[in-house]
């Protein structure tokens, strides 16, 4: 009995917490080996920081989309949505105001 609410009460990894970890995984790595290849490889070091610039502001752009159309195809607010102030969906506001 005591087995069934400690695997209830374990918490469960969503796919936007896969996707952002992936994510901060990526950029780490990139980094690092930039920053191995600039002590060692002078020749490509320009380039390949100037692909961790793209990176370092593509990576996370492209996770912010991943999550909001996650949250528009399941229909929930999620923290990419562009409304800074509410965390009522449109449907349950009164118009009657």
């Amino acid at each position: 009995m005591g087995d069934k609410n400690e695997n209830n009460s374990k918490k469960r990894t969503s796919s936007k917490q896969v996707v952002a970890m992936g994510g901060v995984i990526l950029l780490a790595a990139m980094y690092l080996i930039t920053l191995v290849v600039a002590i060692f490889d002078q020749n490509s070091s320009g380039r390949l920081f100037q692909a961790c610039l793209v990176g370092t502001i593509a990576i996370p752009l492209l996770i912010w989309v991943y999550i909001w159309m996650y949250g528009k195809l399941q229909g929930r607010h999620t923290m990419a949505d562009l409304d800074l102030g509410g965390n009522v969906p449109k449907d349950s506001q009164s118009s009657g105001d």
